[in-house]
């Protein structure tokens, strides 16, 4: 049974991250650019998980086997992702909830729990992911057994607690200083592996070869379906509530306005970081005898003697390190978000991410004992399936809702909108749905 929209009312009485809410001041009669960088910080926070360890390998393989033909399926998932979370900050701007209240104060309690045990399965599965892909960074850079790297992970659980200590300004500002740390890692990538022009211009063009190439097409829908990340929605939701602006009408347009310039520009960003790791695959393995590369670590070793540049297989491992330790950061408040918004029920931060930690490391440390670095590598794929099949739980509720003039007002999408938002809810259910598929029919020939 669903609630009324009185009961909507009702219940909006409790802030989302009451600790931080309305923390950070909006500055009046000022400049636009001024006004911008007041707004800037939350947008990188969700461009963190746009770029996280699990979308490393669909973006390497695409590369090495078919060149630069897959930049089209980025850029598409991308635009995506920039009108899914534009949907999410104006759920969490217009009615003053984040996307788990909303759908607590909106479905019955046994909707309710279900949906939060989805999204705490999928916060687990981004959470191995990020435990992984660190794990794996630090091996490279420094030898360090992938076994004793997974639980060195567990070390951030303390890093985190710190920060949150400082304010949300502090988090903000770790996460676009490791952000930029991965953008300038692969700027070097891509001077260094000379790609062709003409080939990245023209793989943005998407071609009918990706619907009729059926290998072209899985790596495709790989691509599509690690793109999005179900618990952006519910973070990015809550974090906008973070600045102080006024909350009437007025307040409100303009906060959307500044709040959406804020996650359009850092999502671009974070278009160019999986752009960049698929161009120089594609100009360091394509074509040659390493075009079956889709492994990590494999083109950590081969980067450097391929592209003969001295810095390129560091820069790569220093690159994935930092993109797992900023979707720590992003992981443990979504986390937060998550539990006190579908259950009303807070923890000290701590318990919180340790127990979300414990979840992600006991399967990790078991999996590397025993199946070594093929198992680990065979995880992280599954990481990525698991997200897959809890994303359409987070996408819908969040187009209804925004689509819902009783929840919204005024602020109701637009026709326009409304049908961007069906039409690209319709293609990530039914590509994802065809990815699981076909990768449990892989699993038990």
């Amino acid at each position: 049974m669903e609630h009324t929209s009185d009961d909507w009312k009702r219940t909006t009485a409790k802030h989302s991250l009451p600790e931080v809410y309305a923390s950070i001041p909006i500055p009046d009669s000022v400049s636009f650019w001024r006004k911008l960088f007041a707004f800037s910080g939350p947008g990188l926070m969700v461009a963190v998980g746009y770029m996280d360890p699990g979308n490393w390998a669909t973006d390497l393989a695409g590369g090495a086997q078919f060149g630069y033909k897959l930049l089209s399926v980025i850029l598409i998932s991308n635009l995506i992702a920039i009108l899914l979370q534009h949907l999410s900050i104006k759920l969490g701007i217009a009615t003053g909830r984040d996307l788990a209240q909303a759908c607590h104060d909106h479905y019955s309690k046994p909707v309710t729990f279900v949906l939060w045990v989805l999204c705490e399965i999928a916060i687990a599965a981004c959470d191995l992911a990020e435990v992984l892909g660190s794990a794996v960074a630090l091996n490279l850079l420094f030898k360090i057994p992938l076994t004793v790297g997974i639980v060195l992970t567990a070390l951030d659980v303390m890093i985190v607690l710190l920060l949150q200590h400082k304010g949300f300004r502090a988090l903000e500002i770790i996460v676009a200083t490791l952000i930029f740390l991965i953008g300038g890692s692969f700027a070097y990538e891509l001077i260094v592996s000379q790609p062709a022009i003409r080939g990245i211009l023209s793989g943005l063009c998407p071609s009918m070869e990706i619907v009729q190439n059926p290998g072209m097409l899985y790596i495709a829908i790989g691509i599509l379906g690690a793109t999005v990340m179900p618990h952006n929605l519910y973070l990015h939701s809550s974090i906008v509530q973070t600045r102080a602006f006024k909350r009437n009408v007025v307040g409100k347009k303009m906060a959307i306005k500044y709040a959406t310039l804020d996650s359009t520009i850092a999502l671009l960003f974070a278009f160019f970081i999986n752009a960049a790791i698929l161009i120089t695959s594609a100009a360091a393995f394509h074509g040659t005898k390493h075009s079956n590369v889709a492994d990590i670590k494999d083109a950590y070793l081969l980067l450097t003697p391929v592209l003969a540049a001295p810095f390129a297989s560091v820069l790569f491992a220093v690159a994935l390190l930092a993109s797992g330790q900023n979707s720590t950061l992003t992981g443990t408040l979504a986390g937060q978000i998550v539990m006190e918004g579908f259950l009303d029920l807070r923890l000290r931060p701590w318990m919180r991410r340790l127990i979300t930690r414990s979840i992600a490391i006991v399967p990790a440390v078991i999996v590397s004992l025993i199946y070594g670095e093929s198992g680990v590598g065979k995880l992280l794929i599954l990481s990525q399936v698991i997200l897959s099949l809890q994303l359409s739980f987070a996408v819908v509720p969040l187009v209804l809702f925004t689509g819902s003039k009783a929840k919204m007002g005024i602020f109701r999408n637009s026709l326009v909108v409304r049908l961007l938002a069906w039409v690209s809810t319709t293609l990530i259910v039914v590509l994802n749905g065809y990815l699981l598929f076909e990768t449990f029919r892989g699993w038990f020939k």
